[in-house]
């Protein structure tokens, strides 16, 4: 299939971009395609015009700002999956990476372009969430930083404005040594995830769990933070049982719920996601 017409623009800068965007109408940025491409074939997004933001050097890189790991929104996952600074500093980004796709999809696609499609099963979204990054995003109109949970506001839905662009995530660094897991379970290697759950854990050296941070991916229409479980874990130490109840945090969730996977499924898959990835990540953060 063919997409639909439409004009194309090819700025270098991101001053050029905002201005574009600021002057045309039914514009989208094109990143890495990966998923906007499929979407124009099918008919799915019918754009005007589309502003290809490719050259613009400025929005790609990795670097550290004091206790902040600043992602450049048009890195490719495949340079995250290969970055020293991601490895050592925020591990659980490299370990949700090797389950975006496949290595063809990793190369093209961008971390930007993920958090803006949004999709509910996305892996970065869901690390995004667990991290409490934030997202730098420009215009015409001037920067803003938004916090990740006001910059998702439902399934394929962000807060990003028509004339807006985002340029860098922002995520905090926890301490060294913590723990960390992502898991998620697909029918095959690269599918959507019918569940997935990114955890972060500190403990003490009496393995007492100190801070914690969960988010899951697949079982609701976007990225979800489990604050109630999070809070019940700080202070214990992290024994079987203790995790075992752990899913009944997701009680009261508006699961989704299609012809792929009902929201009972996803509800008794996510509790087995999130009780393996606390165990994971609670070896990891006690020295297990």
């Amino acid at each position: 299939m063919k997409p639909p017409v439409f004009g194309y623009h090819d700025p270098s800068t991101l001053s050029a971009a905002v201005s574009l965007l600021a002057t045309l109408s039914n514009a989208r940025v094109l990143a890495g395609g990966q998923s906007l491409v499929p979407m124009l074939n099918l008919r799915v997004a019918l754009p005007d015009h589309l502003v290809d933001i490719n050259r613009i050097s400025e929005l790609q890189g990795i670097h550290v700002e004091s206790d902040e790991l600043v992602i450049g929104a048009m890195t490719r996952q495949r340079d995250l999956e290969f970055s020293p600074d991601v490895a050592n500093l925020c591990p659980i980004i490299l370990e949700a990476i090797a389950q975006v796709g496949h290595r063809q999809t990793r190369n093209r696609g961008t971390i930007g372009g993920s958090l803006c499609h949004l999709d509910p099963a996305a892996e970065l979204p869901c690390v995004a969430m667990a991290c409490d990054a934030s997202v730098e995003i420009s215009s015409a109109r001037g920067a803003r930083k938004v916090a990740i949970g006001n910059f998702a506001l439902g399934s394929m839905t962000t807060c990003v404005e028509p004339d807006e662009i985002v340029t860098a995530v922002r995520f905090p660094l926890w301490p060294a040594g913590h723990g960390y897991s992502f898991l998620e379970f697909s029918r095959r290697h690269g599918d959507f995830a019918m569940a997935g759950c990114a955890v972060l854990m500190t403990a003490d050296e009496d393995g007492v769990i100190t801070r914690c941070a969960i988010a899951l991916a697949g079982v609701c229409e976007s990225p979800i933070r489990l604050r109630d479980v999070e809070h019940s874990l700080v202070g214990k130490r992290g024994e079987a049982d203790i995790f075992a109840r752990t899913g009944d945090g997701l009680d009261g969730a508006d699961l989704l719920n299609d012809i792929h996977v009902p929201a009972s499924y996803r509800r008794r898959l996510a509790g087995v996601m999130l009780r393996r990835g606390l165990h994971a990540a609670y070896d990891r953060a006690a020295g297990l």
